[in-house]
């Protein structure tokens, strides 16, 4: 079941820089983050031109004791676990506020820092994976530890002056003896595209906030430990990572495990990723929840993208591309084999959906068009973006899919969030656990799938084309499908377009095959007069007389005043 709802707010929002890549989270303001290309040269930013940096800091013993494992000391899971247990039930503290010159960098400051990419962790034992710091600083004064695991025991990973580079003298503004142990995040490369080139593959920066890269992709959407009550009434928490933990691989290994531990006014958190790169980049992620306190609604699997238009948006600006995002739908995919694709909008105000789905294979957002000539963009590279794909692992209870859809007024603006909902919210003092797998990659429609899949969605004035518009309210939707047994079946087949409406009047429906389309395409064109409804849903799939033969295509048309 579908629902759709509308909360009008005027909230600045979270956002990231799309092309440079780092994420960083701010409860006021839009702030934008950096981080290194892949090639480890800086990429220029080709809206802001903003560069991506890292380094690493030196340790000294008093801020070791900081750490929540002890150097050389025994760690496992459920150590941490035991650790963020206790610590939920003391009361929160802020982290402080980095001193000692680095609190005071700049933003031009930030972007003159380097990190030296023949220091990386691991890289003079030639290990497949290698470990970055992202030097504290500007956006980032919230201190963030990092540690190895070898042979079970914890030791620091430490970092020196001489590890990165200061360019313009701004070197000169951090102190000798600045607490540099307390870094923003971290990086992990892996010869993902080529064996004899290190890519990047992982990073984590900014909150919970991380991302990670399939084969061939360049960074697009963020993901996030959780979320804790985004887009309601009063201010969204946002958790972060405050000490990672990472096990040194072994000359061999495919995959890096990583512990984090979180913490919030509301939460403390053990978490345990086990990183896969590959054509898709698979996470496994088991999270170990302690609440301290009553929360109103938690996000799992959380993730954030942006859409600022495509084929079917009304827009009332000029753009010479066809279409702009890092995500174009939500994908649902359910253990009884339907398939829902949500294609997602840029609102004229927030939009919240919610999917009650409790019996969910996947969820997750995608990015679909996968040619340079669906976007016409070469710096941004949006056909190169990830699509990711949350697999519940174990039972998750009752819950619902919730989508947020945000007004985004530039391609800088994070606007679409997702994550699953238990209904039962937290109490003061419960644990809970959870474990879900993640798909990072390109994730193309299966070839051999049995449901034609949505190859596009268009929208426009509804009614015959090239008459003069009698009914303002009267919208077209067209939906192609494409693949599956129905992309086999001929044109006089006896199909049943099957199309549902929350509101308004259907005025129209047409399904016919294109016989001039490149792959086989059936065509269904829907006109809907919208009445006076604020918000319509809709949804659309082919059927014959005994089975579903497409995914399901949904849709929350959010209306206009104008229309």
């Amino acid at each position: 079941m579908v629902l759709g709802i509308i909360i009008p707010r005027g909230r600045d929002m979270l956002a990231l820089d799309k092309q440079g890549g780092a994420v960083c989270d701010s409860l006021v303001g839009r702030k934008k983050g950096f981080e290194m290309a892949e090639n480890s040269r800086i990429a220029l930013n080709r809206r802001h031109m903003l560069a991506g940096l890292m380094a690493g800091v030196a340790l000294p013993e008093h801020v070791l004791a900081q750490s929540t494992a002890p150097q050389s000391s025994p760690f496992s899971f459920e150590t941490l676990d035991a650790k963020m247990r206790a610590h939920a039930a003391t009361p929160y503290a802020a982290a402080q506020p980095l001193t000692q010159g680095i609190g005071e960098l700049t933003y031009d400051d930030y972007r003159n820092i380097y990190f030296r990419p023949n220091q990386a962790r691991w890289n003079a034992e030639g290990l497949p994976f290698q470990v970055s710091p992202f030097h504290p600083g500007w956006l980032y004064n919230e201190p963030v530890l990092l540690n190895e695991i070898v042979d079970g025991q914890v030791q620091p990973l430490v970092f020196v002056k001489t590890d990165f580079e200061y360019r313009n003298n701004v070197g000169d503004k951090v102190d000798e003896d600045a607490h540099l142990m307390e870094l923003a995040g971290l990086k992990l490369v892996y010869p993902l595209n080529h064996a004899d080139k290190y890519d990047e593959v992982t990073t984590f920066l900014g909150a919970s906030y991380f991302r990670a890269l399939g084969k061939g992709n360049s960074y697009g959407l963020s993901a996030r430990g959780m979320a804790i009550d985004t887009w309601l009434d009063g201010p969204e928490e946002f958790p972060r990572f405050t000490e990672f933990w990472l096990e040194r691989p072994e000359p061999d290994a495919t995959e890096l495990v990583v512990f984090a531990a979180l913490d919030s006014p509301s939460v403390t958190g053990a978490y345990r990723f086990v990183i896969t790169p590959g054509d898709d980049t698979v996470m496994d992620v088991t999270a170990s929840l302690h609440f301290r306190s009553d929360v109103r609604q938690i996000g799992l699997g959380a993730l954030t993208s942006m859409f600022y238009f495509a084929e079917y948006s009304e827009r009332d600006f000029d753009d010479f591309r066809m279409q702009v995002h890092d995500s174009d739908a939500l994908r649902i995919l359910r253990k009884d084999g339907d398939v829902v694709w949500r294609p997602l909008n840029n609102p004229t105000r927030v939009a919240n959906s919610f999917f009650v789905e409790n019996n969910v294979e996947q969820f997750g957002l995608v990015q679909r068009d996968r040619t340079y000539e669906d976007y016409a963009d070469a710096g941004a590279r949006y056909h190169d973006r990830p699509s990711v794909m949350i697999e519940p692992l174990g039972d998750w209870g009752a819950g619902a899919i919730r989508l947020v859809e945000i007004p985004a007024d530039l391609e800088i603006d994070d606007n679409i969030v997702l994550f699953w909902v238990p209904d039962a919210a937290p109490k003061a003092g419960e644990t809970r656990q959870y474990s879900y797998r993640m798909h990072w990659g390109a994730l193309p429609p299966k070839a051999d799938s049995v449901l034609a899949w949505v190859a596009a969605t268009r929208a426009g004035v509804g009614g015959p084309s090239g008459v003069p518009i009698t009914n303002p309210n009267l919208r077209k939707f067209v939906v192609d499908f494409q693949a599956g047994d129905l992309g086999q079946m001929e044109e006089n087949a006896d199909l049943i377009p099957v199309v549902t409406h929350s509101a308004g009047k259907l005025q129209g429906v047409v399904l016919h095959k294109v016989s001039a389309a490149d792959e086989p395409t059936w065509r269904l064109f829907i006109d809907i007069d919208g009445t006076d409804a604020p918000l319509i849903e809709i949804t659309a799939h082919v059927a014959d007389a005994t089975r579903k033969l497409s995914e399901i295509w949904a849709y929350q048309w959010v209306r206009t005043p104008e229309s």
